[in-house]
């Protein structure tokens, strides 16, 4: 067996859960004092670590004395959040888990019937939302058997006066002063077995699944995933982790990149480590949030940072950045070296990794200088403490150097999937031990390339689309017998774009008329009426006459993005 490990081995893990991490472990860099969540739009709406710390047992207290949530002991009661970036948004996140409660992060562009979905699926006893979001939440609890009740809405525009409160009244429940402490938690057995965080991915293929992060997880994947920064800021004491959080609560940057890792990595020696916190992702603003903050350090994917280098409205902007990462899809060369020079100056480190939510954010991390000295651009080094290995079709160890499937171990691997013992089977227990990525790629002298993307999954921008949840919505049209979804790369944003290969119901005589078919648009509009925006077809529709199939009746994939590359369609955009 051919086992990759980190270059330069393993580090020690605190055996601890990680509220505790972030707040009491010496290992945690940040103050008291210092303001560790900051709203971007208005500055003085900021919370620091001591009120983080009052204001998370506060909420603990809510959902354990009101609500039940953690009553019957921890990682059993879901709470279904949906919620806006803000400086509250992340301590909620906190009080769900120092309540002994799962975090379930849901998009805020989700309709009614994703929320149902979603509440279904999860069995949420509690809906947290921001307000925006209250109207379809309080649709949605109708049809999944929640009462309005056990729906709370949240706002923290007002400084000074954040609340918490049941969308069917007035009340703010953050007023009381009752607290709860949570459990600190050292029994390594426990860390692993219990969930606080259930995030939907649609792993390597199908329908989005739950994904269960435990304690040990996540802490895990901060320390081993912050370890590259701890060895820069040595080299570099001026440096400090601030940023700019633009990406949503729903996912793992939400919760790792900004809930987590800036506030763990907050150093005695810097007073502005912070996360300024946009509502919303808006090119405007974040850019003007750079010029007006000068963040050092700044994650996002390959569609914004493109944006940025095409930008004319970008001068002076982002003159403060130190160190630019990027995740989620390949960038050229070229590219990157564009993006560059609107960075730091010109002189900014960048850097990409390779992650996914079933390994808790990231597995790679490129040495944060190792482009501006020798050019390298692959995804980086393993992070400490995880191990991978690259398998071919039938499942042999591959020579060093050699593409294959990936596979990765280590603590920072999810617990599985929520009540998908299936799903669980094929993607954690084959073989045993390890997550099978669904990724091609190579590694040599440390470093590794991403080759290709076996899994079936479509990455737009920062979101996740299932191929078979489009498809499933495409088939329930009365005029569409079949139909696939694959993703096709659109240059011009850099980013993968859903594209429907779609087959019209036979015209009865008598019927339809060829004038009076559904057309392309029709599709397009069916789609964009019934889920995300994110989702829709921006590939364009293309109608065949049969969808390409295996004798077992699976899709074949592989023939559609053979003949997407030979179709000159412009994109939806």
């Amino acid at each position: 067996m051919r086992v990759y490990k980190a270059p330069a081995g393993d580090i020690d893990i605190p055996p601890v859960d990680i509220l505790s991490l972030l707040f009491d472990d010496n290992s945690g860099q940040a103050r008291e004092a210092t303001k560790i969540h900051v709203d971007a739009a208005h500055p003085i709406n900021s919370i620091t670590k001591a009120e983080a710390r009052t204001l998370t047992k506060r909420i603990a207290y809510i959902f354990r004395h009101r609500y039940g949530i953690g009553a019957s002991g921890p990682g059993r009661d879901v709470v279904l959040c949906s919620l806006y970036g803000s400086p509250l948004a992340p301590v909620i996140f906190y009080g769900v888990v120092a309540a002994g409660g799962i975090y379930c992060g849901l998009s805020t562009k989700a309709t009614v019937g994703e929320v149902s979905a979603q509440a279904s699926s999860s069995r949420a006893s509690l809906l947290v939302c921001s307000s925006e979001c209250a109207g379809r939440m309080c649709a949605a609890a109708g049809q999944s058997g929640i009462t309005d009740d056990r729906i709370l809405v949240s706002d923290s525009s007002q400084p000074g006066a954040w609340s918490l409160s049941p969308a069917a009244t007035a009340e703010n429940l953050l007023s009381g002063s009752e607290t709860l402490d949570w459990t600190t938690i050292t029994d390594t057995s426990a860390l692993d077995t219990t969930t606080i965080c259930l995030l939907y991915s649609s792993g390597t293929t199908g329908l989005p699944k739950g994904v269960k992060i435990s304690h040990q997880s996540l802490v895990a994947s901060t320390v081993c995933t912050m370890q590259p920064s701890k060895e820069y800021q040595e080299k570099h004491p001026g440096f400090s982790f601030d940023t700019v959080a633009h990406l949503p609560m729903s996912n793992i940057a939400g919760i790792g990149l900004y809930s987590v890792n800036p506030f763990y990595m907050n150093g005695t020696t810097h007073s502005t480590d912070k996360k300024y916190w946009m509502k919303k992702y808006n090119f405007d603003e974040f850019i003007d949030i750079h010029r007006r903050f000068n963040p050092a350090y700044q994650f996002s994917v390959p569609p914004i940072w493109l944006q940025v280098a095409k930008s004319d409205k970008v001068t002076n902007h982002f003159d403060g950045l130190q160190v630019a990462s990027t995740r989620s899809a390949p960038i050229g060369f070229d590219t990157i070296k564009e993006i560059r020079g609107k960075l730091g100056k010109g002189k900014a480190d960048i850097y990409q990794t390779w992650g996914i939510t079933e390994a808790t954010g990231v597995v790679t991390v490129h040495p944060w200088e190792a482009f501006v000295k020798d050019g390298t651009w692959s995804v980086g080094q393993l992070c400490p403490n995880v191990t991978l290995r690259i398998l071919d079709e039938s499942d042999n160890d591959v020579p060093e150097g050699e593409p294959g499937e990936m596979l990765i171990g280590g603590p920072i691997l999810a617990q599985g999937y929520l009540n998908r013992p299936d799903a669980d089977k094929e993607a954690f227990g084959n073989p045993s031990g390890w997550y099978r990525t669904g990724d091609v790629g190579v590694c040599k002298d440390g470093l590794i390339w991403i080759v290709d993307r076996k899994k079936e999954l479509i990455k737009y921008k920062a979101n996740q689309v299932a191929p078979a949840e489009l498809e499933a919505l495409l088939t329930s049209h009365p005029q569409l017998a079949d139909a696939a979804v694959i993703g096709v790369w659109d240059e011009e944003r850099q980013t993968e774009i859903p594209r429907a290969y779609v087959v019209r119901r036979d015209l009865q005589p008598g019927s339809l008329s060829d004038a009076n078919a559904i057309s392309g648009s029709d599709v397009a509009d069916f789609v964009k009426s019934k889920v995300s925006s994110y989702k829709q077809l921006r590939g364009v529709v293309v109608f065949i006459e049969q969808i390409p199939k295996s004798a077992s009746g699976k899709v074949l994939r592989k023939d559609l993005r053979e003949m997407a590359k030979h179709e000159s369609l412009k994109p939806k955009l």
